[in-house]
């Protein structure tokens, strides 16, 4: 009797929890609301947030070996909502960004900087980044790529 009772507290357990999701994704470093506006309407799609690149990939053509280089992807929020970057992760760690933390309103634009460390490289390099933020999908993939030569 005793095993029932505690089956069915779990399962209610479970239900319940499963019925207290949010729609908030999670993974990792980031966890990112799907709702863009600030008095949580989620079912006004005007309201959300667009992030635009002028381009997300970039070649930094032939680079000597332990030169570190960099470029600043430029991207602007056509979006309703404000834009919200609340993580950008590399690929190696050779590669280290830097981008706009502060709420990008719409039709604002921003930064996002990948510096790559050429040492201990050699032969053609492509690395990437992923950008975390408010928008639908929520990751943006960035990529530079070189030659290193020695």
């Amino acid at each position: 009797m005793k095993i029932i009772v505690y089956a069915i507290g779990l399962f209610l357990i479970i239900i319940l929890n499963s019925c207290n999701n949010n729609n908030t994704q999670t993974g990792g470093e980031y966890n990112i609301s799907n709702s863009n506006s600030a008095n949580g309407d989620n079912g006004d799609q005007t309201n959300l947030a667009v992030i635009e690149f002028n381009s997300t990939e970039y070649n930094f053509g032939t680079v000597i070996q332990g030169e570190k280089v960099a470029h600043s992807f430029v991207f602007k929020n056509t979006g309703g909502g404000n834009l919200i970057i609340s993580n950008v992760k590399a690929s190696c760690g050779c590669t280290v960004p830097k981008w706009t933390k502060e709420p990008i309103k719409p039709g604002e634009t921003g930064t996002i900087e990948l510096v790559f460390d050429s040492s201990n490289r050699d032969g053609i390099q492509t690395k990437s980044a992923k950008v975390y933020s408010n928008t639908q999908p929520n990751v943006t993939e960035l990529i530079i790529r070189c030659e290193v030569i020695m």
